[in-house]
């Protein structure tokens, strides 16, 4: 008769191990991504001198706002912030859209052979190339059309890595939504376009909201077309603009923490704006090839 409460208590041991492995792990994660963004935003706030302390300055004993006064006010930095806002927002609705009328297409309509797995393929393969081997070609062809150091060629040259993978997503979502729903609607007398619309498109939200995240976060982040691109202030972008206040004779680690920091706060704004659809689409249409 003892030989039961021992396997019940063996059993709750267990249990709780495993839970507290999975709060260690949780613990340990956080940490390791969170404490770089709050080391940059601590930074931020410190003098010159208080940055190098040894020993560090976990929290900041005199805290100033002299690293936000010469990015944002002396310097043209909201000018960057302004360019990086407008082209990662153009880049991700185009994006989005042509993503997702492209991701509909491969999964609803008949292709003969086996066109369907060829397209698909070749368009994921463009994305696996790396960005460096196409900017001579990019610089030659946006130098032809005059387009060079504006806003409009990284809005094209962005969208031309990101839409590959937004019309990848974009196919696995739709693959997961019934096709029966749109059949009904065009039984009811939807034409295909109006099921697209009506139907296929508002369940498709979650998918959509975690294909625009990426789409954002990659487009904010790029610097390497941006960097040969744009040639003055009046394009470039922020990765750009922190990159140059490492000078031949200086690093200015305290601007570069306060541009740092706050280009951080728009991607976690929208982050947590499309979080409750941002889960159910990475869950659902982002697992399936």
């Amino acid at each position: 008769m003892e030989i039961v409460p021992k396997i019940h208590v063996r059993s709750r041991l267990r249990e709780m191990l495993v839970r507290l492995t999975a709060y260690v792990t949780i613990v340990v994660a956080l940490v390791v991504t969170l404490f770089p963004i709050y080391w940059i935003a601590a930074n931020s706030f410190k003098f010159d001198i208080d940055i190098f302390a040894v020993p560090p300055e976990w929290v900041p004993k005199n805290p100033t706002l002299k690293h936000y006064d010469e990015a944002f006010i002396q310097r043209p930095f909201l000018r960057y912030a302004l360019n990086s806002f407008l082209v990662a927002v153009g880049t991700t609705i185009v994006s989005v859209c042509f993503g997702t009328m492209a991701g509909y297409a491969l999964a609803r309509f008949s292709y003969p052979w086996q066109w369907r797995r060829q397209i698909s393929f070749w368009i994921l393969s463009t994305r696996m190339m790396p960005p460096i081997v196409s900017i001579i070609p990019l610089y030659l062809f946006f130098n032809y059309f005059d387009m060079l150091n504006t806003k409009s060629a990284l809005i094209i040259a962005y969208t031309a890595f990101n839409l590959p993978f937004a019309t990848w997503m974009m196919k696995s979502y739709f693959q997961d939504l019934p096709v029966e729903l749109e059949e009904a609607a065009m039984v009811d007398g939807d034409t295909r376009w109006g099921a697209f619309l009506h139907v296929a498109l508002p369940l498709a939200r979650p998918g959509l909201a975690a294909t625009a995240i990426f789409c954002l976060i990659i487009s904010w982040n790029e610097f390497l077309l941006s960097l040969i691109i744009t040639l003055t202030e009046q394009s470039q972008t922020l990765p750009i603009g922190i990159a140059g206040r490492v000078t031949q004779y200086n690093t200015y680690w305290g601007e570069i923490s306060a541009a740092g920091f706050m280009a951080c706060v728009p991607i976690v704004v929208f982050a947590f704006m499309v979080q409750k659809h941002l889960v159910r689409g990475l869950s659902l249409g982002a697992v399936k090839g």
